[in-house]
C-alpha cells in the first residue's frame, strides 16, 4: 500500500531533495509541497496525505499550529500523521510539536534510509521518537511546560487501575514494553495490553504522548530515575 506524504518546508531546494528520495522508494508517494503552514493545513484537508513532513519554523504559521489545525481536523475517515523536520536535536519546539499532536521528529540532516524509515513508522501509527528521547527534551524544556492540563486531568488519572498507573510510570522513565515487563515481571503481552489501556483512558495517541502527559500532570518530574 503506498503512503501518500506531503511535504511542508519554506525552502524549495529541501523540498525538492526530499522529494527526489521519497519518490525513489516504491511505496513512498509525494502528494504535494507547501511552504508554510497555512498551506500545508489546506493541502492536508485536499490532498489526504497519510504522513505530512512538517518544517517547524516557517514564516506566517508556523509548524506548530500547523500540526495543532490538521490534527485538530482529523476525522474517523482520514487521520494524518506529522513527522517533525528540526535542525536542533533538543530544539524546545519540538516539545510544542509533540504536545500539539505530532507524532514524532527527526533531524533534517538524518541519512536518507532514516527518513524514509520514519514516514513508514509513523505511516502505521507507531511514534518515531523514543519515549526516553523524548523525556531527556521534556527534562531540560519542563519549566516551560503547564503544571497541569486543563480541567478533566484528575478525573482521567483516577479512571487508571494502580497497575496502569504504574506501567504509565515505566513509560514515563522511556521504559520499553519488554523493559516494563522484566520489571514488573509480567509477559511483554500483558504490559502492550495495559500501554493500549492507557492510552485509550487518557485520551493519547502513542507512547510520547503518554510522557509529555505525566511531566504536565506531574506524574513523572525532571530528573527522576
Amino acid at each position: 500500500m503506498t503512503v501518500r506524504v506531503l511535504l511542508v518546508d519554506d525552502q524549495p531546494l529541501l523540498r525538492t531533495g526530499f522529494k527526489l528520495i521519497l519518490e525513489a522508494e516504491g511505496d513512498l508517494t509525494v502528494v504535494g509541497e507547501a511552504g508554510d503552514g497555512a498551506a500545508a493545513v489546506e493541502l492536508t484537508r485536499s490532498l489526504l496525505p497519510d504522513v505530512v513532513l512538517m518544517d517547524i519554523r516557517m514564516p506566517g504559521m508556523d509548524g506548530i499550529e500547523a500540526t495543532r489545525r490538521i490534527v485538530r481536523d482529523r476525522a474517523a475517515t482520514h487521520d494524518p500523521r506529522v513527522l517533525i523536520l528540526t535542525t536542533f536535536d533538543l530544539d524546545e519546539y519540538v516539545i510544542e510539536a509533540v504536545r500539539a499532536g505530532a507524532s514524532g521528529f527527526l533531524l533534517k540532516d538524518s541519512p536518507p534510509e532514516e527518513l524514509v524509515a520514519a514516514i513508514r513508522i509513523v505511516a502505521d501509527g507507531d511514534a518515531i521518537v523514543a519515549p526516553s528521547v523524548t523525556r531527556r527534551l521534556l527534562d531540560r524544556f519542563a519549566t516551560r511546560l503547564p503544571a497541569v492540563r486543563d480541567s478533566g486531568t484528575p478525573q482521567a488519572i483516577a479512571s487508571l487501575t494502580e497497575r496502569e498507573r504504574e506501567v504509565l510510570g515505566h513509560v514515563a522513565r522511556g521504559l520499553s514494553n519488554a523493559e516494563i515487563a522484566a520489571e514488573l515481571v509480567v509477559s511483554e503481552t500483558t504490559v502492550k495490553t495495559h500501554v493500549g489501556n492507557v492510552l485509550a483512558k487518557l485520551g493519547l495517541r502513542d507512547r510520547v504522548q503518554a510522557v509529555v502527559y505525566s511531566y504536565e500532570t506531574g506524574l513523572a518530574q525532571p530528573g527522576q530515575g
